[in-house]
């Protein structure tokens, strides 16, 4: 949760993800048509970018059509329609392979995590959200400079002009994972997830105002659903916390706010960066980096600096061992939601994330040993439902635009 790139605690938030995601792959599909036009004499980069652009459009809707049944050698701008058919077919097998693990390995990392910290903060009864979350980022900010350093991966270094343009969106992102370990702590794990759900209705709106970004009645009729299932698993729930579904109405809003800022700051960081990109585990090592000296702020102005020296928590090794256990799977969910991103697509990564929530909230339930009625039971899946019905019409929807 500490650790994760884009509202990592909220598999909700793989939507604005999703919304980068495709974007890229727009542009990456452009510049493949544009490049295929050049080998093959039709447009010369040297000509102006306005007819660049003209070409490059005109030709994009037919082009788009061969791209998606046939592969393209760039070297000599020919269709490749007569691969061996063995070799392709083998290669697919071993995608489809690395796709489920990849899938099941995010799966496990999200679930661990947001039970392991409902452990930490209601099993274990620490009142110091605040301290855990610094240790979790602390624990990724050591693990993710040392694979750096080691060549293993690669990170933007941390300028001072970077920090500057990454700096606000890291404000919410601290704010988004404060509230999640406040609310955590009173809320049980599958009302937690149900009232992640306004989060989407809260983006789409402000998707629609902020970017003029029209949805389909599919995508309204998944969103009215959610927000049916929040407010009657609300009044339903018989641990019914009011503290702490205030912190998760918080923590709805400024997760939608991080989704919608995100990519305006992704685009200006990386013209301020030396390599003119920004990858993921740069924005990793800058969210929690960042978060380290803002947390500790809070540490002193939530005054749990004297709840620190005074719990009996600190001596415990079994303590330190679940802590640090999940700051490896706040990690862990960074990497395996990267992999299995690149193995899949936006699009079955979204719907993954919304299944994925059907198994966190029956084990929540019956780990933490929730008192339930078939009102709440039927509300949270009710919610789930909602929430799987809304990923297939996103789907749907990106597939018809």
């Amino acid at each position: 949760m500490g650790t994760r790139l884009i509202s990592l605690d909220s598999p909700d938030s793989l939507y604005e993800r999703s919304l980068i995601d495709d974007t890229d792959k727009v542009n990456q599909s452009e510049e493949r048509v544009l490049k295929l036009h050049e080998l093959n004499g039709v447009v010369d980069r040297s000509s102006s970018p306005l007819k660049r652009e003209v070409v490059n459009r005109l030709s994009y809707s037919f082009s788009m059509k061969s791209l998606e049944n046939d592969e393209i050698d760039l070297e000599d701008g020919k269709l490749e329609k007569d691969k061996d058919r063995p070799i392709r077919s083998k290669g697919v097998v071993r995608i489809q392979n690395e796709a489920l693990l990849s899938g099941f390995a995010y799966c496990i990392s999200s679930c661990s995590m947001i039970l392991v910290n409902k452990y930490v903060l209601s099993s274990y009864d620490f009142n110091a959200g605040i301290s855990l979350m610094l240790y979790q980022n602390f624990i990724s900010v050591i693990i993710v400079s040392t694979l750096s350093l080691l060549g293993v991966i690669s990170t933007e270094p941390l300028t001072w002009r970077l920090i500057k343009v990454w700096l606000p969106v890291n404000f919410i992102f601290v704010g988004m994972l404060v509230t999640s370990m406040f609310s955590l702590k009173y809320i049980n794990v599958a009302m937690v997830t149900i009232l992640k759900n306004v989060t989407n209705v809260i983006t789409a709106v402000g998707e629609m105002y902020l970017f003029q970004k029209d949805h389909d009645s599919r995508v309204w009729a998944a969103l009215f659903l959610m927000i049916i299932s929040a407010i009657s698993g609300g009044i339903t729930d018989l641990s019914f916390h009011a503290v702490g579904y205030a912190w998760q109405i918080i923590n709805c809003f400024l997760t939608a706010s991080y989704s919608l800022t995100l990519r305006r700051v992704m685009d200006t960081a990386k013209h301020v960066t030396k390599s003119g990109n920004l990858n993921e585990f740069s924005m990793v090592m800058l969210n929690n980096t960042l978060s380290l000296p803002l947390g500790l702020i809070l540490i002193f102005v939530f005054n749990e600096v004297d709840y620190l020296s005074r719990t009996p928590l600190l001596r415990l090794p079994t303590f330190w061992f679940v802590v640090t256990l999940s700051g490896f799977l706040g990690l862990a969910i960074s990497f395996t939601s990267m992999w299995f991103l690149h193995q899949t697509g936006a699009t079955t990564y979204s719907l993954v994330g919304s299944l994925n929530k059907i198994p966190l909230s029956v084990a929540g339930i019956f780990l933490f040993h929730v008192p339930t009625s078939l009102q709440n039971s039927a509300s949270i899946l009710f919610g789930l439902l909602a929430g799987v019905f809304f990923a297939r019409a996103k789907m749907r929807e990106r597939s018809q635009s």
